[in-house]
């Protein structure tokens, strides 16, 4: 029996749903990304095994084109427009990968696609999103500004706004990561490393694992230097954003856009920090065993992992690469472990962590 199949077996109707992202819309994306998208790779390596004390199981999104996870939920979102609202063209806001993910979906569409960036953004993310035909307008001194200034276009133009993280059909894209992992594990795992950068990744993911592998503990990663999300899930603190439209139905419509911080209070087990240090390690630990690079974000599900290591001994865990969009000189200068000044580690870092900062004054 396919793996999405069961939860219609073992789980009631009214219980497939989490912050208006329903379990079939999942099992619906998933067959749609199936027309375009081949599933990653999970794969296993000894050293690294040996190197967490725990049998660890990692999938490879830095594979998909583009080189992150977030292409699936671009992707699911354009197939799933109407010709309508295709018509009228989408805006959004970004910092790295979703940008990219939403032009290229959107050119591939033949949808015109305007994205926001803040000033200062960094300027071969930016050339890359231009290249994928997308409009690209910097403003604001961070995410909340533009996408503050993507809503207000929206307005004014007509065009629809997809905020990178609490648009659900963003949402029901990413998570057939969780499918794909279901399916590809030998048997079940006991704790599974995601990272949370907007959440919306986390979110999905355990709604799916909620469903189908219960006992399988969730832990939620996110950069210390970047913690909104982190610490509005300890704190219970919450947060309302100029949402826009989201779609719904297959109609855009003004509708309340998932609470993020409220999904990974349902699903995950814990949500941790880790250190810009960690990360690096996790980066490291990335080229050294499996010959893979991943970004900062995209590190940080592993770090997590190292940083659990006590704790997971013996256990059957699964990491979320989630990307690998790292450029040649910072994993140059991280491989080499270089001593920078603490302002340039930072920058050099925070390139790395830009999907990461999504709601960075609060969740």
């Amino acid at each position: 029996m396919p793996i999405e199949m069961q939860v219609s077996e073992q789980t009631p109707m009214t219980d497939r749903c989490l912050g208006g992202v329903h379990f079939d819309d999942i099992v619906a994306a998933r067959r749609l990304l199936a027309k375009s998208l081949t599933p990653t790779p999970l794969v296993t390596h000894p050293l690294l095994s040996q190197r967490l004390g725990a049998e660890t199981h990692v999938k490879l999104e830095n594979t998909v084109p583009l080189g992150s996870f977030k292409l699936r939920g671009g992707l699911h979102l354009l197939a799933s427009l109407t010709p309508e609202q295709r018509a009228r063209g989408l805006v959004t806001a970004t910092r790295g990968n979703h940008g990219q993910s939403l032009a290229c979906a959107a050119q591939r569409h033949d949808v015109r696609c305007v994205v926001f960036v803040p000033a200062g953004n960094n300027p071969d993310k930016n050339a890359a999103i231009s290249a994928l035909g997308a409009t690209v307008t910097a403003t604001g001194e961070d995410f909340d500004a533009a996408w503050a200034a993507a809503v207000e276009y929206a307005a004014k133009s007509g065009m629809i706004a997809v905020h990178p993280s609490r648009e659900p059909k963003l949402m029901a894209g990413y998570a057939t990561v969780a499918l794909e992992m279901l399916e590809q594990v030998a048997q079940p795992l006991d704790v599974l490393f995601i990272p949370v950068g907007g959440g919306s990744l986390a979110a999905g993911m355990g709604l799916v694992y909620n469903a189908l592998s219960p006992h399988t503990r969730l832990i939620g990663v996110q950069s210390a230097a970047a913690p909104a999300l982190a610490r509005a899930w300890h704190s219970g603190e919450m947060r309302e954003y100029p949402v826009g439209e989201t779609l719904a139905d297959g109609l855009a419509a003004r509708v309340p856009a998932p609470d993020t911080v409220a999904i990974l209070r349902e699903v995950l087990d814990d949500l941790i920090e880790v250190s810009e240090a960690h990360i690096a390690d996790a980066i490291r630990c990335f080229a050294e065993t499996l010959h893979q690079m991943a970004e900062g974000a995209g590190a940080a599900a592993l770090a997590g992992a190292m940083h659990m290591r006590r704790r997971i001994a013996g256990e059957r865990i699964g990491v979320v690469l989630s990307g690998g969009n790292i450029t040649s000189q910072q994993l140059s200068r991280i491989l080499h472990g270089e001593l920078l000044p603490h302002a340039e580690r930072s920058a050099v870092l925070a390139a790395q962590l830009a999907d990461m900062e999504y709601g960075a004054r609060g969740a």
